[in-house]
């Protein structure tokens, strides 16, 4: 291909986030390749899809949907081959799949993974839990939570209790501040799964000097000193060693990655804790 792009159609009639997420994930294995993403939700009459089409053929591209509507899935392959344009139905695979597997056709539904059940506030009860038991809030009743996260300053527990909890998992964090002891409720949890997450010091001190000069605060700190950072990694290690709590170190994982390892931990623990009951 003789350029570094390349228009990437993605047409649904929902919200479009299973086709992003999909799309991405192949993208990301081309280096040097950039999609100009053309994203078009709620696709559910004619006139709708003929806008889109009317935009695939003002800029050829791939074209990737979900469309559970087959004469609005039929109508768009159409004009894709008319125009050139590569077009694929992401679901149909996985739903000839489950198909030949079940043994019964699948009942169309626009939009219905996004559907009010019982699995969504679930998710809106754990992220609400999370954000109320961010950075050591309220440990009186960490017994209620389902994962604790224990770390010294910048090792990724917010960004990972706010993602686990989007998985519906309840999820609070704690940090350990130097000659700060750890409150009473860390000491005796039973039910929650406690992890503690470290980093290699260059990684920490990496992100706390950008944080301070995003404050423009004072760079002259332990906060960002290398053998005071390596000082509290290690009684982190110590502590997390003491106690038989899971460790996992983030320094070279995406938070997806990290919280994929934690919901692993969490099922074996809740494994665990039911054989024990």
């Amino acid at each position: 291909m003789g350029r570094n792009y390349f228009h990437l159609h993605l047409v649904s009639d929902a919200t479009g986030e299973t086709l992003i997420a999909a799309s991405r994930a192949a993208a990301a294995q081309y280096q040097g390749v950039a999609s100009i993403e053309h994203v078009y939700p709620l696709v559910r009459t004619h006139a709708q899809l003929d806008r889109v089409i009317a935009e695939i053929e003002n800029a050829p591209g791939i074209v990737l949907f979900t469309l559970v509507d087959a004469e609005l899935s039929r109508r768009l392959e159409a004009s894709c081959e008319a125009s050139g344009s590569p077009c694929l139905s992401v679901l149909s695979p996985i739903l000839s799949l489950f198909q030949s597997y079940l043994g019964t056709a699948s009942t169309p539904r626009a939009g219905a993974q996004h559907m009010l059940n019982a699995e969504y506030f679930r998710r809106i009860d754990a992220l609400n839990f999370t954000m109320m038991h961010d950075d050591g809030q309220l440990t009186e009743n960490l017994e209620q939570a389902d994962i604790v996260l224990l770390g010294v300053s910048r090792t990724s527990k917010t960004p990972t209790s706010i993602y686990l909890a989007n998985r519906g998992f309840k999820t609070a964090n704690v940090p350990l501040v130097p000659n700060v002891p750890l409150p009473p409720a860390v000491e005796n949890l039973r039910n929650p799964l406690p992890v503690g997450l470290i980093a290699s010091p260059e990684r920490i001190v990496q992100i706390r000097q950008n944080r301070l000069l995003a404050l423009n605060a004072d760079h002259q700190t332990p906060y960002v000193d290398r053998m005071a950072v390596a000082e509290e990694i290690a009684h982190s290690r110590r502590l997390f060693a003491e106690r038989g709590w899971a460790v996992i170190d983030v320094t070279r994982r995406s938070i997806e990655e990290t919280a994929a390892a934690i919901i692993d931990l969490h099922r074996e623990h809740s494994l665990r804790f039911i054989a024990q009951a």
